[in-house]
């Protein structure tokens, strides 16, 4: 099967070989073997689906959340001539419809959905119909509530297995804990275990964690000292972005700043930039980087504590694609910890609050009780968040509650084109251009720019097609309008505002419950996320990369011996067996009370007092130890979330 596999990789995308496990995960689903494949970002998770889809007959379904990568797929795979489509919010009804005629037909080699989609009346009448050869879940760590990111939608999925009882499934992600990988198992309905999982390890890149009250220099110092390539710096809020964009600018480091709240094409532009090393380095909030295969990032900067290990993970692990040697910063403050705990709370608002804002919304966007179901609503949060006087991090973060509720839906502006369709046949539309010469320029001109225009939709730029009609882009619009309305087309305009999804007609907002799993159980779960990360950040003992293989299930007993700690350990001239030995001694010592110095020299016969004293000092050093005001030593007490 393997050599079928490798046709298809060749004659579609050019490789001649597979990279470190494809291979392997594709034959245990051409075998028809449930599979979890956990490979890092940039890892070629698709090829994994998509080679082994086109070996078989039938239709491949793939379940994501991200609506800008299902399209990113979707056009690669048409260039590539492999019939593709996906369903996801903003498009026209007609369109939809048509979608789902060609995968029940057989026209469609992949169909990429959003999980909220399965639960539509409308798929679940389609996918009976359709020959699924293999279902394919990306992003699979949102099934499960221990994950960091758990989506509710999630848990359909495995609901619609019996529509393709010898469908596998095959499940991607690329980070996910012991815990997560057998929620994500179970709740997809594994026959069998087969788990395919490429070492966590980075070799080539360094993390560290550095406590510096004067962050902006010690970026700049960071990249004054980065001699090529290009960086990438995370921050929390907008604005900062391009207040530090503009700080580097004038300090002589080319940058830019990127955030969702850009118009889609300013985006598009500054991504570019970067990309082709225009400017040395992006200043972004986590919106940026999904599905960004830079190879030469050198340097990777969070400016504000992530949320999870497993976000932290991700984001830096955007550096050194390349193989190269590369380096990921934490800066850290006192500052830092008290605004974590801060958006922590934030992040689970009270039922009130709740309510309340769903209200609002509803009137805000003048959706009655009961309406509004299966629409999709130009939703500007900021100028919301300022009429209703509400913190646009809790009006955010509701709409995350409500989304996993199966309520609505923020989504980011969509890069979408505008989209026509002549749904009128030839005589039908004659006879109209007869009765009504006013609209006779512009059909014409559709019909003889566009080929195709009367069986699916076809892009369209307004600008473009108004100057070959004499009109100017508002009069273009108005006219399409009206030709819809005449019901001659379909048109779906162009928008790059971000869109609240109405997943569900508009309910009283005092209906609204909270189920356990989508926020008493996911805030205890986010709770013990966040107090890994102030785990990571406190721990000066041990190695910064063995800290992060084993928050995610993997051992390795060696030491990087670059990150900041290991630095500080290289210097002492001290094994590892000596140190950990000596550091253990002390910690349990001091975990009964405080001593003294003298006592705690003493109490390691067979080791000189030289090493001792140097495993205090690195301890006294790193702050894992303090002094008290009578001069005795005891542990310092670590910071908790709770």
């Amino acid at each position: 099967m393997s050599n079928k596999a490798r046709e298809v990789l060749t004659r579609y995308w050019g490789y001649s070989t597979f990279r470190p496990m494809q291979e392997e995960i594709i034959d245990s689903v051409l075998f028809g073997r449930d599979t979890l494949a956990l490979l890092p970002t940039g890892g070629g998770k698709s090829i994994c689906f998509q080679v082994p889809a086109m070996v078989m007959d039938g239709l491949c379904l793939v379940v994501t959340p991200l609506i800008a990568l299902m399209k990113d797929q979707v056009e690669q795979l048409r260039r590539r001539g492999i019939p593709a489509a996906a369903i996801y919010s903003g498009m026209h009804n007609l369109e939809i419809e048509r979608v789902y005629n060609n995968a029940a037909f057989g026209q469609l080699k992949f169909l990429y959905i959003s999980p909220e989609r399965l639960q539509t009346q409308r798929f679940i009448d389609s996918v009976g119909k359709m020959h699924i050869n293999l279902i394919a879940v990306d992003e699979s760590h949102c099934i499960s509530q221990w994950g960091y990111d758990f989506r509710p939608p999630y848990l359909k999925i495995a609901e619609i297995r019996p529509y393709a009882p010898k469908a596998p499934v095959l499940a991607l992600t690329a980070t996910a804990t012991p815990e997560v990988v057998e929620d994500i198992m179970d709740k997809l309905k594994f026959n069998g275990r087969q788990v395919f999982q490429t070492s966590y390890e980075r070799k080539n890149l360094v993390y560290n964690v550095i406590d510096d009250a004067d962050k902006m220099s010690a970026m700049l110092r960071l990249f004054r000292q980065m001699p090529h390539g290009s960086g990438v710096i995370y921050v929390r809020n907008r604005r900062r972005t391009r207040e530090m964009a503009e700080y580097l600018n004038n300090n002589g480091i080319s940058a830019t700043y990127y955030h969702a709240g850009l118009d889609g094409k300013e985006r598009d532009k500054r991504q570019l930039m970067w990309m082709r090393g225009q400017t040395k380095v992006m200043v972004a909030t986590n919106a940026f980087g999904m599905g960004i295969d830079k190879p030469d990032v050198r340097l990777v900067i969070h400016m504000d504590l992530p949320d999870t290990l497993e976000a932290y993970f991700q984001e830096a692990g955007r550096a050194g694609r390349d193989g190269n040697d590369s380096a990921a910063y934490l800066l850290l403050s006192l500052e830092d910890i008290r605004n974590l705990k801060s958006n922590f709370e934030a992040t689970f608002p009270d039922i009130k609050t709740i309510r309340l804002i769903y209200q609002a919304i509803g009137n805000y966007l003048n959706i009655p009780i009961g309406g509004g179901a299966d629409r999709a609503y130009d939703f500007d949060l900021q100028l919301f968040s300022q009429t209703y006087g509400q913190p646009a991090l809790v009006v955010f973060n509701v709409l995350q509650l409500l989304e996993r509720e199966g309520l609505v839906m923020l989504t980011d502006g969509l890069k979408n084109h505008s989209k026509v369709y002549i749904v009128a046949n030839r005589d039908d539309l004659y006879r109209f251009q007869v009765e009504q010469p006013a609209f006779d320029p512009l059909i014409k001109s559709m019909l003889r720019n566009y080929p195709g225009i009367m069986t699916d939709f076809v892009n369209v730029v307004e600008e473009d097609l108004g100057r070959k009609c004499n009109l100017n882009s508002e009069q273009l619009v108005q006219s399409l309008k009206s030709l819809e309305r005449f019901g001659l087309l379909a048109y779906q305009q162009r928008t790059d505002k971000p869109q609240l999804v109405w997943l569900s007609e508009r309910i009283d907002a005092n209906q609204i419950r909270l189920s356990p799993e989508n926020y008493a159980s996911r805030k205890q779960a986010a709770s013990r996320r966040l107090q890994a990360v102030m785990d990571f950040v406190n721990n000066k003992e041990h190695c910064r990369s063995r800290q992060l293989l084993e928050y995610f299930g993997e051992k390795n007993e060696k030491r990087c011996g670059r990150c900041d700690v290991c630095l500080k350990r290289n210097e002492l001239q001290i094994s590892d067996f000596e140190f950990m030995q000596i550091t253990q001694g002390i910690r349990t010592m001091l975990q009964r009370r405080p001593y003294p110095l003298y006592e705690l020299m003493a109490s390691f016969p067979g080791r000189t007092e030289e090493k001792i004293l140097k495993v205090i000092r690195y301890l006294l050093e790193t702050k894992v130890i303090m002094k008290d005001d009578n001069d005795l030593l005891r542990l310092k007490l670590q910071q908790s979330i709770s």
